[in-house]
């Protein structure tokens, strides 16, 4: 028999969910463990909907092999110098400004020079998290900003922190405002866009819609206003009513207007020539407006906001003189 005892970063969640994370085995055979009665809570029968609470036990009576489940090392961890930037920090959060050109997570070639791996490592190094020590958490981000964009990223400490964020960010509580600069001066010089966006699957590229969209497309809207203009080029602020698949990046080529730097949805020889590899983008401002109604650990956060420096943001060099 192997026993888990629930702590406090696996309370909160379904029976059937904490096992996924803490045990080596498929679906199919968890929930026939679970009509079986093999697998038991606090020793009762129980079911996979079933809430874990701070202190309970599960019992399961399978094979030991089963709950070898690799969790990464803190030998790993010791290894890696973390490299953040790091906005603000708690004892529930992590705000971390991504660099461009950094994988939020492992792809599918394997390269451990993550964010996530840096927080985890960076955690580590203070003592904050023990991978050994978990059975079923792990620090993990709550919101995803693509490899080549850069800006504030999110990640949760404990499990509570991360079950409020994902709320949150569900709920569209957290207002993101995003920078970028792009080509020509848009008019007029603020404007709320409506469209439809589809995903084309085959070419990792959305298409968008001022109307008689695709089935299966998705209505964006993206709210910009001009901060500054120079040498053909403009500074926008983009706030996202709606958070889809390069939503900015498509919605602004769309009206005519691409990102500097964006070869996926503009023309960027030249702007590769001009130093400028990949999409001047950066998620550089959140503002924290939970709805207060419900009380949760993260209630001291509502109305903050928070913002990355101008000097960490590389193109605003295309703008000289001006300061956020």
């Amino acid at each position: 028999m192997h026993e888990f005892k629930i702590g406090k970063n696996d309370c909160g969640q379904r029976l059937d969910k904490f096992l996924s994370k803490a045990a080596d085995m498929p679906a199919s055979l968890l929930y026939k463990a679970i009509r079986k009665k093999k697998i038991k809570l606090n020793r009762k029968r129980c079911e996979g909907s079933d809430i874990l609470s701070e202190g309970d036990t599960v019992q399961c009576f399978l094979p030991e092999e089963l709950f070898s489940k690799d969790r990464g090392s803190s030998a790993e961890l010791s290894r890696i110098t973390p490299s953040l930037s790091v906005i603000y920090e708690d004892s529930n959060i992590l705000l971390v400004n991504k660099r461009p050109g950094v994988s939020v997570h492992e792809d599918e070639d394997g390269a451990s020079d993550t964010l996530i791996m840096n927080i985890k490592a960076y955690l580590y190094g203070k003592g904050e998290y023990d991978p050994e020590a978990e059975q079923s958490f792990a620090p993990a981000l709550c919101n995803r900003i693509d490899r080549n964009t850069g800006g504030i990223v999110i990640a949760a400490k404990n499990a509570e922190a991360l079950r409020v964020m994902n709320d949150k960010i569900r709920k569209r509580e957290i207002d993101k405002f995003y920078l970028c600069a792009v080509h020509g001066v848009p008019s007029p010089a603020r404007a709320t866009l409506r469209a439809y966006l589809v995903k084309d699957e085959n070419s990792k590229t959305v298409r968008v819609f001022d109307r008689d969209p695709p089935r299966g497309a998705k209505e964006i809207r993206t709210r910009y206003r001009v901060l500054s203009e120079r040498g053909g080029l403009s500074l926008l602020e983009v706030e996202l009513l709606t958070g889809r698949t390069h939503q900015i990046r498509a919605h602004m080529a769309h009206i005519g207007h691409p990102l500097l730097g964006d070869g996926k949805y503009g023309s960027n020889r030249e702007d590769r020539r001009r130093g400028f590899a990949h999409q001047a983008l950066c998620s550089y401002k959140i503002r924290f407006s939970f709805d207060k109604s419900e009380s949760t650990v993260l209630d001291y956060l509502s109305g903050k906001e928070f913002t990355i420096p101008s000097g960490e943001i590389y193109f605003l060099s295309e703008f000289p003189g001006y300061k956020l």
